[in-house]
């Protein structure tokens, strides 16, 4: 359970998300019409509405109290993007550019690369997308750029930490469930020599065909195995120089236009890749992917290879850290923080007992603090197996917040807590030298907003 702070959240990340994922869906049906003005920002009704939409798209139920509070937060926005603006508060064009196409690729990325459905989906191309969106991104990182220059040195010390937990009323602390720490060592399989030499064989006779003329779409669909780009004949869509794997980047890079590699090495297999296009740094490539089987040999190899690690440990010839470092993959978050496993809903050590996952939970229920599981598979998101296993870190009782077990996340909940003090009261005292208009309407339905300047009469 996480400590409540108070019940009004200045939430300028917010604006991003709903820009996202509402604006370009649909034209709105709402007749649009000016409800407020901030300095030379003003708020649309459409504002309002396309957030107060999208909440309810995640929570079923919003009283006309939390409406009110979602306006307050859009007129916050406005006001955060006007005075970004008179502290002249900069963002440089390519941080913008570069923002705007991690976003862009990550949708392309999530619909396949289909440029198709990203058009039917958002009535636009990808380019009219990436102009409308443009002066969205950049107020948005206008008014983080400037939230971080208001808070970011808010810094909280012990005594405002125990402070902070001495007022809340002991009927309303929380009520922290089980929690555990967790390490882990992460190995996957290595594919045999054999299986690798089928690969580059395959490839090296589908590469034959290609330079004979045969059409790539209909070999990449065939045989590729990547399968999300060869429903479209293994075509990767425009992509920014940075957001591909080395290996595949430099070669295609250098690339004639329609020109074909030859057989390039990747983490994810062999590749031959075809360049379609080139913009500056974007490139248009398709590829045909053939990938190294794994055999049961090679499992049952990865599987006893962790194990023996395992007892070295238990045998005090190695650390768990040593051995993160010397066998752990690298390309896992935890290899970087010495095993230790962070939570993605915290951004802690901490996990409720009921959150790990299936296989973690039956890994390490019977460990004592300190212990380590056997090795137990697992699988990426590309339903690739691997193995893993675990040191026990610590374990927590359920238990009433105090501030003997729970001083971390206490100290974070006061720090959050002072920073939105802070926020308010800066923006309490810039206000009043803001010149704003309220529709009268809007303003009797919302009373949260009496002290936001003067009605438009």
């Amino acid at each position: 359970m996480k400590l409540q702070i108070n019940k009004m959240k200045f939430n300028i990340l917010l604006f991003f998300i709903l820009i996202i994922n509402n604006s370009f869906s649909q034209e709105s049906k709402t007749i649009d019409k000016i409800i407020g003005k901030i300095g030379g920002e003003i708020i649309l009704y459409s504002d309002w509405n396309d957030q107060v939409s999208y909440i309810k798209e995640k929570q079923t139920q919003l009283s006309e109290e939390d409406q009110c509070a979602i306006l307050e937060n859009v007129f916050i926005q406005k006001f955060m993007i006007h005075q970004a603006r008179l502290d002249s508060v900069e963002v440089k064009d390519e941080e913008i550019d570069q923002q705007l196409e991690a976003r862009i690729e990550q949708i392309l990325q999530y619909m396949e690369n289909d440029t198709k459905k990203f058009e039917a989906y958002y009535g636009q191309t990808v380019n009219q997308v990436r102009e409308k969106f443009r002066d969205d991104l950049m107020n948005q990182m206008l008014s983080e750029r400037l939230q971080q220059k208001v808070i970011g040195e808010v810094t909280i010390t012990p005594d405002e930490t125990e402070l902070f937990f001495k007022k809340i009323p002991k009927d309303s602390l929380p009520y922290f469930n089980s929690e555990v720490e967790i390490s882990e060592i992460v190995y996957k399989p290595k594919v045999n020599p054999t299986e690798v030499q089928k690969a580059k064989d395959k490839l090296s006779k589908l590469l034959t065909r290609l330079n004979q003329g045969e059409d790539f779409a209909k070999l990449a669909s065939t045989y590729s195995d990547d399968l999300g780009s060869a429903k479209n004949g293994g075509n990767l869509g425009w992509i920014k120089r940075g957001n591909l794997v080395p290996e595949f980047e430099a070669v295609a890079f250098n690339l004639e236009k329609d020109s074909i590699s030859g057989i390039v090495e990747t983490e994810f297999g062999y590749h031959v890749i075809q360049l379609l296009g080139r913009r500056g740094n974007n490139i248009n490539t398709r590829h045909i992917l053939i990938k190294p089987q794994y055999t049961d040999d090679d499992y049952t190899l990865a599987e006893k290879y962790l194990d023996s690690i395992r007892t070295k440990m238990l045998h005090d010839t190695m650390s768990f850290e040593s051995a993160v470092r010397l066998f752990s993959d690298k390309k896992t978050e935890s290899y970087h923080n010495g095993g230790q496993v962070l939570n993605p809903k915290t951004g802690n050590s901490y996990f409720e007992v009921a959150d790990l996952e299936p296989d973690i939970y039956f890994a390490i229920d019977a460990l004592k603090v300190g212990e380590i599981s056997k090795a137990i598979p697992s699988k990426d998101q590309d339903g690739k197996k691997y193995y893993r296993i675990f040191k026990l870190r610590s374990r927590t009782d359920p238990h009433k917040a105090n501030l003997k077990q729970d001083y971390s996340k206490i100290q974070a909940a006061a720090k959050e807590n002072k920073k939105n003090e802070y926020f308010k009261e800066w923006i309490d005292r810039k206000l009043p030298k803001v010149y704003i208009e309220i529709d009268p309407i809007i303003k009797s339905q919302c009373p949260n907003l009496s002290n936001w300047g003067t009605t438009n009469n």
